[in-house]
């Protein structure tokens, strides 16, 4: 059985929801122009079909959450800007496990349900097409709530948030898809004793009665609500400046600020490295973010690349610099691949992954460190990676083809490394360099597929790639690697080993560059 909730709405609004259900026209009947239809609760994604609403576009959201450290409870709204695509007798968004109390659409009550993930919403009257209006939702949220998945990162003196790949509504009643980015502001209420911080730059703070202090955040470019970060705790937050005056913070647990520094110190030498291949820093800040929280249950990844805010494992990032900095070049690459353009559907993943994992691998080669095979080479990590192609295509799927069981699996991490590889190999280091930034450039601040990718690919390099990679990406097969006519696929057996994947409950750990 798939998970339901109950109505939480006032009695009134039960009896309104309940008169409006009674009165509603039958589903077969056409329904007139002026009534319009309901809006479709699907964007058809092909690995998360229920995920995503249609009939509308989110242009801004405004979340104000206020923590209760006694209650460790979220008192919070939700206030969308939306732009309706059709003429609409009624929207949805996702919510899962969240005590929806109101809904008010154009500051008027809107009569409301809860089904399964989804938040029915039926307006005082019909929107028209191409109109611009607001809904607020009012509602409580419990991070220590079982839910058959959550974003929730409950911690000791507060919580932090994980929402990739489909989470966020866990947090907060969105279009949770990547494909619906949006502006974003955060105001979060704390007791005295306890920072709240979220994805973009402080720009208010607030002292309030009963000893509360309410931080205001705000991004200056728009994000997918898979990559929201939203943490409360006894942190401190320590500025720091990277290249050209990029300004820099880390949110850090206060009882591990000075252990964490020489990891944190790393970050402008990073972003350094990757402007240098990459271009540009695309956002107005960066840091870290070493979760305050020990438990090895608390999150099933090593780091999450949040919007301009990575969450960590803390004791992952006291380790040695050779330990950690190729995985904090993957994390970091995320801000450009994932973040400044994000998939435009979850089949995209690897665009995210493989770019991450690449440039990671890099990073690691460059600084002489090996790999976790005992590799120092790109060339030597690819060939081995090339050996496992076809067994990785059996197993999980060609790279660009994945469902939610194998979504996380190396196929999209190393696989796409792999498909990177070879079309640098092709094309030659400089048209592969003039791609990556053409690509990053076009689709800045919006989602893009994998076929834009290849468009992209052979506009810029000059040459039709689009059957290589297509093959490269969808095949069953691996093809050859061009410029190493030696190299040879291991045929399928069940000797070798499966590549990662999210049944094994660990999600996010499947990059090389760990």
């Amino acid at each position: 059985m798939r998970y339901r909730t109950r109505v939480t709405a006032p009695a009134a609004v039960l009896i309104g929801t309940a008169a409006a259900l009674t009165a509603a026209p039958s589903a077969h009947a056409a329904p007139s122009k002026k009534s319009g239809t309901p809006g479709p609760e699907t964007l058809a994604d092909p690995v998360f079909p229920s995920l995503g609403n249609d009939g509308y576009r989110v242009c801004a959201y405004h979340l104000d959450l206020a923590y209760d450290a006694t209650t460790t409870l979220v008192d919070a709204s939700a206030t969308l800007t939306l732009r309706t695509t059709e003429c609409l007798s009624s929207l949805s968004l996702d919510a899962l496990g969240l005590d929806i109390r109101t809904v008010r659409v154009g500051g008027r009550a809107a009569t409301f349900e809860q089904a399964e993930e989804k938040l029915r919403i039926t307006p005082a009257e019909p929107l028209p097409k191409q109109a611009r209006t607001t809904v607020r939702v009012e509602y409580t949220a419990d991070p220590r709530r079982a839910l058959p998945h959550t974003a929730w990162v409950p911690t000791p003196d507060g919580f932090a948030v994980c929402p990739q790949p489909n989470s966020a509504h866990t947090v907060f009643p969105c279009n949770d898809h990547p494909s619906d980015k949006a502006d974003f502001t955060f105001r979060v209420t704390v007791p005295s004793g306890l920072s709240g911080v979220a994805s973009g730059q402080l720009v208010c703070t607030e002292h309030l009665d009963g000893d509360r202090t309410a931080y205001t955040y705000r991004s200056r470019a728009p994000i997918a609500t898979e990559l929201v970060q939203i943490t409360v705790g006894d942190y401190v937050v320590k500025p720091r400046q990277g290249p050209h005056g990029l300004p820099l913070r880390d949110v850090v647990p206060t009882a591990r600020a000075e252990a964490l520094e020489p990891a944190l110190a790393l970050t402008p030498g990073l972003i350094e490295w990757i402007e240098q291949r990459l271009g540009a820093y695309p956002f107005e800040t960066y840091g870290l973010l070493p979760c305050n929280s020990d438990d090895p249950k608390a999150f099933d990844f090593t780091g999450l690349e949040t919007q301009t805010l990575t969450l960590y494992k803390p004791n992952y990032l006291l380790q040695e610099e050779k330990k950690i900095g190729s995985h904090m070049v993957h994390e970091l690459v995320h801000s450009y691949f994932g973040n400044s353009v994000s998939p435009a559907t979850w089949a995209d993943l690897w665009l995210n992954e493989g770019h991450a994992d690449f440039y990671g691998l890099l990073y690691r080669y460059e600084r002489g460190w090996t790999d976790s095979l005992g590799l120092t080479t790109m060339e030597a990590r690819m060939k081995d990676t090339y050996a496992r192609g076809d067994q990785w295509r059996q197993l999980s799927g060609p790279v660009a083809a994945p469902n939610a069981v194998n979504l996380f699996d190396s196929q999209r991490y190393l696989g796409g490394v792999l498909v990177l590889y070879a079309l640098r190999q092709l094309i030659g280091e400089d048209a592969f360099h003039a791609v990556e930034r053409a690509f990053l450039a076009r689709y800045r601040d919006a989602s893009a597929s994998t076929e834009d990718y290849i468009a992209v690919a052979s506009a810029v390099s000059g040459q039709d790639v689009s059957g290589f990679l297509r093959e490269w990406l969808f095949g069953t097969t691996t093809p050859r690697m061009p410029g190493h006519p030696d190299w040879t696929v291991t045929p399928v057996t069940s000797s070798l080993a499966r590549p990662h994947s999210r049944t094994d409950g660990h999600y996010h750990d499947n990059s090389a560059t760990l």
